[in-house]
């Protein structure tokens, strides 16, 4: 015991509330982490859930928090300041200038925490799966974090919303899930587990057409729920629920016969879902959990001739409750599992709101050509020409020998040519920025990494309070600790995704954002009416999100189309020393085109912007910044 509490740090996690309903608390990003407490058994943070407004009735509090969870009620005012700029759920450590926020980055943080405090709690780390990156990716370039983490909690709130007083619609990100959950399963070994499956097949002696199998294995789906014998489940159930025990693993099978062993992979069969993400119980599904939850309540109590459309969701309601200690930690938390009718047939038709392939239309433009000539050349005749704005002081360098060790790229875990182009990347950045900054101006250092300019920035411009957000942990951790070696007081720490942060800024800056993070950063500023100055980077990664569509200007958008926008992007990336001269010039030119349809659309919102090549040109490939100064 001794050795787990010296690991441990003094957390303090914070939630939304708003209200509660039959075993919920509102917002459900709340219901999702303190079930996720539960389940975890964590008893690391002090929990306080922050009122949305004074006259939250919290009397009914005690019906749906576990007993073993202390829990603090305060007001949105009681927040530590680094919170306040941040959307909710947070942890903070302390002092106060290391902040978590957002759903999937607290509840990985939550994992991690527990596993480290008990390391014999492995089914918790396995949460995490297979590679440890279950909701990782951000929600603005992974559709499926964004579904999990943000769409389908906002639309079951929605849902609920409506079916208070009158017949509400089914939201279709459910029928999303739905959808999603009928797609075969890829894992690791899954060509493995696939011959495993094929053998079952043909010992069961199923036929070509494989009816038989179907059917079988829809009932033994529903047995799984019933508890009976494991010899009866099929693959998958044998395969996910094997993890789910203290049982040892199954004894190897021997050597499959040469006709299975044999067997194409384009012959196999295909794996079934058994929970959200495949085989295996993870994160997702307690993100899923207490949003299927309500959503399905209310279906068996208002639109119960609707729940024969979601027989795959149906049946992950009741495959997750025989896993151990969800039922623990629901009944702990309020939620009370409904008894779902059993289904008598099963909907296959396809949802016609479903198609999320980003620029389908254009998938048969007959205007289309591609290669960047012509695209350039489609430019030029409407007077879009490669244009690169004058440096503002080329010279100009940082005086690298006063500086504290902690401040040098040199400092990092690079090579001396790379440390030598970092700082010269440096030099650029940081000139414009103290150029532009005021006393007591408040600057963000967006997608931060390891902390080289965010760093810089409070040392050099010590008049300025300067915020770190970067959404992977260990680079902020790394920043964190030469922050500290410095003894910097005008600092502060966030790994979040950029969207989580809310706070008042006056410079948002960014060093190499890859692909739609610059967009994003820039988007960022504009809605802050704060000056940015962004380098960006990995051009070829710029793909049409749920927040942005290319190109983004009205000048370009009337020029080119999607794909021809695409078509730059992608020849953006080829400007490597590797490559010949003349194919590092034509990227140059195509990444100068894509920055200035970038400054054109920020220029729409009322901004003055310059695309400016850095001096020396050879300290990166990726070479440009984009220097914006609301009009």
């Amino acid at each position: 015991m001794k050795g787990i509490k010296k690991s441990l740090t003094e957390e303090y996690l914070y939630l939304d509330f708003s209200h509660q309903i039959e075993g919920c608390i509102f917002p459900l990003h709340t219901s999702v982490t303190l079930f996720l407490l539960s389940y975890c058994d964590c008893k690391i943070f002090k929990v306080y859930l922050v009122l949305t407004r004074e006259s939250t009735d919290v009397s009914l509090l005690k019906n749906v928090l576990s007993q073993d969870v202390e829990v603090q009620i305060i007001s949105k005012q009681e927040l530590p300041p680094i919170v306040q700029n941040c959307c909710l759920p947070a942890v903070v450590e302390r002092p106060d200038n290391f902040c978590r926020a957002g759903l999937a980055v607290v509840l990985r943080h939550i994992i991690q925490k527990s596993y480290e405090a008990d390391p014999s709690k492995k089914e918790v780390l396995e949460l995490l799966g297979f590679k440890k990156t279950c909701l990782k990716a951000c929600a603005e370039v992974s559709q499926w974090t964004r579904l999990c983490e943000l769409t389908i909690p906002l639309a079951i709130e929605n849902f609920l919303k409506e079916s208070s007083d009158r017949r509400p619609n089914i939201p279709a990100e459910i029928l999303q899930l739905e959808k999603k959950l009928s797609e075969p399963v890829r894992v690791h070994n899954d060509d493995k587990l696939r011959r495993q499956k094929l053998k079952q097949q043909k010992a069961a002696r199923v036929g070509p057409s494989g009816v038989k199998e179907k059917t079988k294995s829809k009932a033994q789906r529903q047995e799984t729920s019933d508890g009976l014998d494991p010899s009866s489940k099929s693959l998958e159930l044998k395969v996910a629920f094997s993890k789910l025990t203290v049982q040892e693993e199954p004894a190897a099978t021997p050597r499959e016969p040469a006709h299975i062993r044999k067997a194409k992979a384009s012959d196999l069969p295909p794996l079934e879902h058994v929970f959200a993400e495949g085989l295996y119980f993870t994160l997702t599904d307690i993100v899923l959990l207490p949003c299927v939850h309500h959503f399905l309540l209310i279906i068996c109590k208002k639109l119960s001739e609707k729940l024969i459309e979601f027989p795959l969701l149906a049946a992950w309601y009741q495959r997750i409750q025989e896993v151990p200690r969800v039922k623990t930690a629901a009944s702990q938390c309020g939620i009370q599992f409904c008894h779902l009718p059993e289904l008598l047939t099963t909907s296959n038709e396809q949802h016609p709101n479903l198609n999320e392939a980003s620029g389908a239309e254009e998938q048969n433009d007959p205007s289309f050509i591609g290669g960047p000539r012509p695209t350039m050349t489609k430019l030029m005749e409407k007077g879009i020409e490669v244009m690169f704005s004058p440096h503002p002081c080329p010279t100009w360098t940082i005086d690298w020998s006063n500086l504290p060790a902690a401040v040098s790229p040199k400092e990092g875990k690079m090579s001396s040519d790379r440390a030598l182009r970092k700082q010269q990347q440096l030099n650029n950045l940081v000139y414009v920025v103290t150029n532009q900054a005021k006393p007591g101006d408040r600057i963000v250092d967006f997608c931060s990494g390891g902390g080289h300019l965010g760093i810089m920035l409070p040392h050099i411009a010590d008049f300025c309070y300067v915020t770190l957000i970067e959404n992977k942990e260990l680079s902020l951790i790394r920043a964190k600790k030469r922050s500290d070696e410095l003894g910097l007081s005008n600092i502060w720490f966030i790994q979040a995704n950029m969207e989580y942060f809310t706070g008042m800024f006056n410079i948002g800056v960014a060093l190499h954002a890859c692909g739609v993070a610059t967009d994003m950063v820039i988007e960022h500023c504009i809605q802050t009416r704060a000056a940015f100055v962004t380098c960006p980077c990995c051009y070829g990664f710029i793909q049409n999100t749920s927040k942005f569509n290319f190109p983004k200007s009205e000048q370009f958008k009337k020029t080119l189309s999607y794909k021809e926008h695409m078509i730059l992007c992608r020849f953006a990336d080829q400007t490597a020393v590797q490559l010949p001269p003349q194919r590092r010039l034509v990227g140059k030119q195509c990444m100068c085109l894509v920055d200035l349809d970038r400054a054109r659309a920020a220029e729409e919102h009322g901004y003055s912007v310059q695309v400016i090549s850095m001096e020396p040109e050879s300290c990166s490939p990726k070479n440009n910044m984009i220097v914006g100064v609301p009009i």
